[in-house]
This record gives C-alpha cells, structure tokens and sequence, in this order.
C-alpha cells in the first residue's frame, strides 16, 4: 500500500483562512462578511451592524432564556 491519501475535492489538505475569504470576498465582489460581536469594532459599529442585519434579514431568534 502507498503512503499516498486520496481525499475528495474540498476535504482534507490545506484549508483557507476564514479571515482571508472574507477579506478577498470584500475586495472581488464588494461583499462584507462580519460577526456582530467582533472585537475589532467599537460599541457603535457593533450597533449599526445590528440594525443593519435587522433590517435586511429581521431579527434574530432569541436563544431560549440563555444566561451569559
């Protein structure tokens, strides 16, 4: 038997960096991927980033009376 592993196309071997989709998706298609509560935005952007999503896809599901 060979040394040699066979995974199928998009398994296995090298995986991109999320960070690097996201920034090539904003710079190629002028899409903007961001999470809510990254810590690279203030309290404000934070905030326009969640009226905007409201806005454009409604609010999102509470999470059940979840304390954090």
């Amino acid at each position: 038997m060979s040394g040699t592993h066979w995974h199928p196309h998009g398994f296995g071997g090298h995986r991109t960096d999320p960070e690097r989709i996201k920034r090539e998706g904003w710079s190629t298609q002028g899409i903007l991927v961001v999470q809510k509560d990254d810590k690279r935005l203030s309290w404000p952007e934070k905030e326009l980033i969640q009226q905007v999503g409201e806005k454009l896809y409604g609010k999102r599901p509470d999470k059940g009376g979840q304390h954090g």
